[in-house]
Formats: structure tokens, sequence, C-alpha cells
């Protein structure tokens, strides 16, 4: 059975409303816990459930928990893209996306796996991009609440919405007809035109304001902040 009730306890207690997460406080009263939940869910068989957002809610839940899980396990740290004499460490961060830390039946685990051997290559939805959360200041903000299957349709909805009005993360220059956005647009840019024509009818979808985006704005990528989402304990 999929049980993600002490997942969404812990998003509920340890992130606020900003995706900002209390990793001093999670390591010191809760880390327990999730290994517990991590522990429990590896024994289940990701093939006996055959409702696609099932599975969509797994992976993604399952995602963001081991990404936490990495970062607990070495908090204190600034980024997962740790610096070493000054320049950020290409293979500390390869390792930690690329190494296999978890196991479900016989079969090991890479947060790269997860994300692009199973959810980008077995769902069309790249609404994903806007869900899955690497631990950093650039990545989408971490929902206090676990993905769950009956919900994951307004859930995946209302992180695109969010995503693409936040202005740390795209903004428009009128007077330059310049659409600046995430990185995240750059990376996984045919994603979305998988759905969508062009990246500015994408965002046409989801803006709140009244802009018109059309095929002559053009696109400028914005630098992308590796420091950790952290919030710090009161």
């Amino acid at each position: 059975m999929l049980d993600f009730q002490p997942w969404d306890e812990l998003l509920k207690q340890y992130v606020d409303s900003q995706g900002k997460i209390n990793y001093q406080a999670w390591k010191a009263h809760s880390k327990q816990k999730l290994t517990n939940w991590l522990e429990q869910l590896a024994s289940i068989d990701p093939q006996k459930y055959t409702d696609p957002n099932q599975q969509l809610a797994l992976w993604i839940n399952l995602y963001n928990a081991l990404v936490i899980d990495r970062v607990l396990e070495k908090y204190p740290i600034d980024s997962i893209f740790p610096k070493f004499l000054g320049v950020p460490n290409p293979i500390a961060f390869l390792r930690f996306f690329s190494r296999r830390v978890y196991k479900i039946g016989d079969r090991d685990y890479s947060l790269n796996n997860i994300e692009h051997g199973i959810i980008r290559q077995q769902f069309n939805e790249p609404r994903i991009h806007f869900a899955l959360v690497c631990a950093a200041v650039g990545c989408p903000l971490l929902r206090n609440e676990a993905y769950f299957p009956e919900k994951l349709p307004t859930q995946l909805y209302e992180d695109a919405k969010r995503f693409i009005n936040n202005p740390d993360k795209v903004h428009y220059n009128l007077e330059t007809n310049t659409l600046y956005c995430s990185q995240i647009f750059k990376w996984y840019g045919k994603d979305f035109l998988k759905v969508a024509n062009s990246l500015p009818e994408y965002f046409q979808t989801y803006l709140s304001s009244q802009v018109e985006l059309n095929s002559s704005t053009s696109i400028r990528y914005l630098d992308y902040d590796w420091n950790l989402n952290q919030r710090i304990s009161s």
C-alpha cells in the first residue's frame, strides 16, 4: 500500500510556505522518521500500481524525499554544489545525483535514474519540473505537503502557476519584449515543447498577468542559485 502520510507530516512540520526547509530541526528531531518511511517504501512493487497518478505521485515523493535525506546526511552544508578552492566541484555534484542510493526490490536507483530514466521517460508531463526539488534556491519551491494521486493534477497545475508567476524564476521586460526565465526551461526545453509550440506559448498558459507573449518574444535565462533552500531555526 502506498502510504504518503508520514512524508506529508514531515513536510508540514519542516517546510514553510516559501519552500524553505528547516534542515537543522529536521535532522535533530525527525531524521529517523524519514529513514523509516523510506525503508517502508522500499518494500513495495512499483509495477503493482497501474494508475498513472499513483505512479507519478510515488516517484515525485520518493525523489524529493531522497534529496532531503541526502542533505540531512551531510548537513550542515551551504549547497549541494559545493566549492573546492573557491570553484564549484562538479564531481561532488554529479555524485549527489548519480550515486545509487536507494533500492526497491532488486533494483538500485539514483536520483538521475528516477528523474530521467523513469519520470521523464514514462510520463509526458513537463510540470514535473516544477515539482522535483533539488534542495537549491533556484529549484521550484518544495510544497509543504506530499503529492497524492487524487490531488496530483491540481497540485501540478498549482506548481506550474506558482513557478511561472514567481519573478525570481520568470519575469518579462515589456520594453524589450524579453522573457527572463529559469535555466530549467533551457535544460528541459524539449519536454515543454512536447505540449506547446514554443516556450512563450507554454508560459502564456499559466501567466496571471495580462502580458501577451508571441513568437517574437526573446528568451533569456537567469543565473541558477545553487545555495541551499534552507530555513534557519528560530
